[in-house]
């Protein structure tokens, strides 16, 4: 079983810096996203300071954030990697059938990833996540690369908003539009 203070607290800049965007988003009146809590069960306890030293994920968390932005239902997982590679490994089967349940909803669902090494954060749409979900059951890689993310789906940082994914969600959009 996982610890929180193990990974788990990985990519907490990332969370802000989306929970700071969601708020602004709210403030505008332009979508109400939230950030779902991760149920933990403490396990032990610093009394002399009031802490949590140790505990364990009380369930499997289905993705980060949920929410509708003008009507749109959408919930995405927000993910950050230090490296060229991003391991598969670091979503799991459950989060996957969320969002795929999630899309036939009639929802969209979709994952941002911060590249920390070279300051960058994508949104990959749902659709090519599952093209490299799937190849990894082919005998194929169980990661995908920096360089395999798709260039218009890059996020802006602009107008003080700090990851301003709502222009890629658009974007998202209009592709799904073409192709039905």
């Amino acid at each position: 079983m996982a610890t929180w203070n193990s990974r788990g607290l990985r990519g907490l800049v990332l969370e802000e810096m989306i929970n700071l965007t969601n708020e602004r988003y709210r403030e505008k009146n332009l979508a109400l996203v939230q950030k779902i809590p991760t149920s933990i069960k403490p396990v032990q306890f610093d009394k002399e300071h009031r802490h949590i030293t140790l505990a364990y994920f009380d369930q499997k968390s289905t993705v980060d954030y949920i929410g509708a932005v003008q009507g749109i239902p959408v919930c995405f997982d927000a993910k950050e990697c230090a490296s060229d590679t991003f391991p598969l490994q670091n979503i799991h089967d459950h989060q996957i059938a969320f969002m795929r349940d999630f899309e036939q909803q009639g929802g969209v669902s979709f994952l941002l990833i911060y590249f920390s090494k070279h300051h960058r954060c994508y949104y990959l749409r749902f659709e090519k996540l599952m093209e490299y979900w799937q190849r990894q059951y082919q005998g194929q890689r169980k990661n995908f690369k920096f360089h395999e993310m798709e260039p218009e789906f890059e996020i802006p940082i602009k107008n003080a908003t700090f990851v301003h994914y709502l222009e890629t969600l658009n974007q998202d959009l209009l592709v799904r539009k073409k192709k039905s």
